[in-house]
C-alpha cells in the first residue's frame, strides 16, 4: 500500500521524496522528521515521520495541515567499503542470519534495511574493529520464526567450516524469537567444538535509541577473544541497562519476555559468564578452553517428531494420529512431567511401535521425576523416559538429533537420558535466577 493519490500528489508538487525532512502542522501541533515510506498497516491519508527520538509517528493530513520541506534528502551511494586487516587481532566470522540484530538504518529515508553484505554488517558496529579483525558472509536473511531443520544443518556445517577455515570464534546473529531452538540445535551438531560459537540478538532495532545491538555485539566480540571457553553460547542483556550483559550455555537459554533488553534467561544453571560494560569477563564455573582441531558437522536431524504441551482434559483420540505417525513425541507435561491417566494407553501403544515418548516440565524450573505418583509409575512402564531438568524445547531438538544419529529407538532413549552438551543434570543451585 502506498499513500493516497491525493497526499502523493502534494508530496510531489513540494519536491517532498522519502528521506526528506518535513515540518507537518495539524491542529495547532507541528512535527518535524524524516518522510519515511508508508505503512501498510496505516491508512493511505497518514504520513510517517521518523522523528530525531528514532520512533516514529504517523500524521493524518487534513485539508487543514501544512507540509513544508526543510531539507532535501541526502544522496546515499552504498559500496563495499575495504575492512583493514590489522596484525595481532585475532579473527572471528560473523555469520549473518537475519533477525533486528542484523540490519541497518537508512539514514537517506530513516528506515531500518536487512544486511545484506559484508560491510553492512561490520560496519554496523565499526568498535568490533579495535577487538578483532572481522570477515562476515551473509547465509540467509530471514526472521526468526522461519528457520528451521535445514537451515540449522546449513549454519552448522558454514560455522565448521569457518573454524577450520582458522577463525578464532564465530558470532552469528540471530532473531531472538527462536535463538534458543538454533543454539540447542548447534550444541549437538558441533559437539567437541574447540572455538566459541556465539549467537546474538537485539530486542530492540538500530534505528531506536534504547537498541541493544550495538553493545551485545560488542560483548560477543570480547567474548570470543578474551573468554577462552569453547562451545556453543548465546550473548545477550543481562540488566536493562547497558551495565552487564550475560553468557548463557546454548543448551539451557530461553527467551523469558517479548520485549525487554534483558528477555533472556539460563534456566536450571548460572549463565557460563557474566560481561560489564568495560569488558570484565566473570565466570561462574569451570568450561571448555579454546584449543586447536578440526570441526565437525553431525547434521542428521529426524523431522517426524512433535513437541506438545500438556493440559487438563488433553484427549488421547485427538493426538493418536500424532503420537502413531511420528518417530519422537516430546510432551511438556505439569508439575513434575505429569499427563492425565487417560494418555497412558496412548504413550503405550506409541512406544510399543517405535515411538520415543519423551516427558518434560512445563514448570521449566526443577526437574522431572516420575518416581513419584503413580501416575508417573504408569508413564515409566509405558515406556516414557524422562530427562531430569532439561527444557522442552531443547529436548525436542535433541531428540531430532537423536532419532537421526543413532541405529534404534532403545538407543536414542538411552542417548536422551545422557548429558552431552550441559542440557541437562540433576544438580539445583541456590543462587539460580529466575524473572
Amino acid at each position: 500500500m502506498s499513500y493516497s493519490d491525493a497526499l502523493s500528489k502534494a508530496l510531489e508538487a513540494l519536491g517532498a521524496s522519502e528521506g526528506a525532512k518535513l515540518s507537518v502542522t495539524r491542529d495547532g501541533r507541528t512535527f518535524v522528521g524524516t518522510l519515511m515510506p508508508h505503512h501498510e498497516f496505516s491508512a493511505p491519508d497518514i504520513l510517517i515521520l521518523k522523528m530525531k527520538s528514532g520512533y516514529n509517528v504517523g500524521v493524518r493530513i487534513t485539508d487543514s495541515a501544512s507540509i513544508e520541506v526543510l531539507e532535501k534528502p541526502a544522496e546515499r551511494v552504498r559500496k563495499e567499503a575495504e575492512v583493514e586487516y590489522r596484525e595481532g587481532l585475532p579473527k572471528l566470522v560473523l555469520i549473518g542470519t537475519g533477525g533486528t540484530i542484523a540490519s541497518y538504518v537508512d539514514y537517506r529515508t530513516g528506515a531500518v534495511h536487512p544486511a545484506l553484505s559484508t560491510s553492512d554488517m561490520v560496519n554496523a558496529v565499526p568498535e568490533i574493529r579495535d577487538i578483532a579483525n572481522i570477515d562476515a558472509r551473509v547465509l540467509f536473511s530471514i526472521f526468526s520464526e522461519n528457520m528451521g531443520v535445514e537451515h540449522w544443518q546449513e549454519l552448522a556445517e558454514a560455522v565448521a567450516q569457518e573454524i577450520n577455515n582458522g577463525a578464532d570464534g564465530v558470532i552469528i546473529p540471530h532473531g531472538t524469537d527462536t535463538m534458543g531452538y538454533t543454539a540447542a540445535a548447534l550444541s549437538f551438531m558441533l559437539r567437541g567444538i574447540t572455538k566459541p560459537v556465539v549467537l546474538v540478538g537485539a530486542q530492540r532495532s538500530s534505528d531506536r535509541p534504547s537498541s541493544d545491538a550495538s553493545s551485545n555485539l560488542v560483548a560477543c566480540a570480547r567474548f570470543c577473544t578474551q573468554g577462552n571457553r569453547a562451545g556453543v553460547f548465546v550473548v545477550m542483556h543481562d540488566t536493562l541497562g547497558d551495565d552487564s550483559f550475560a553468557v548463557h550455555v546454548g543448551t539451557r537459554v530461553r527467551k523469558m519476555h517479548t520485549s525487554r533488553r534483558d528477555a533472556f534467561r539460563s534456566i536450571n544453571a548460572l549463565p557460563a559468564a557474566h560481561i560489564d560494560k568495560d569488558g570484565k569477563i566473570v565466570f561462574s564455573g569451570a568450561g571448555v578452553p579454546v584449543s586447536d582441531g578440526q570441526a565437525k558437522a553431525i547434521i542428521g536431524m529426524e523431522r517426524s517428531c512433535v513437541l506438545l504441551q500438556y493440559f487438563p482434559g488433553m484427549e488421547p483420540s485427538v493426538f493418536e494420529d500424532i503420537f502413531m505417525r511420528s518417530r519422537g513425541v516430546v510432551i511438556a507435561g505439569s508439575g513434575l512431567g505429569h499427563v492425565n491417566e487417560g494418555m497412558i494407553p496412548l504413550i503405550r501403544k506409541a512406544t510399543d511401535r517405535g515411538t520415543v515418548v519423551v516427558l518434560t516440565s512445563q514448570c521449566l524450573n526443577g526437574r522431572t521425576n516420575l518416581n513419584v505418583y503413580n501416575t508417573g509409575r504408569d508413564m515409566l512402564a509405558a515406556g516414557a523416559v524422562t530427562v531430569l531438568d532439561m527444557l522442552p524445547e531443547t529436548a525436542y531438538v535433541k531428540l531430532m538429533w537423536a532419532l537421526a544419529n543413532t541405529s534404534s529407538p532403545e538407543e536414542a532413549r538411552m542417548l536422551m537420558k545422557t548429558p552431552i552438551a550441559g542440557e541437562m543434570s540433576d544438580r539445583r543451585t541456590a543462587d539460580e535466577r529466575r524473572l
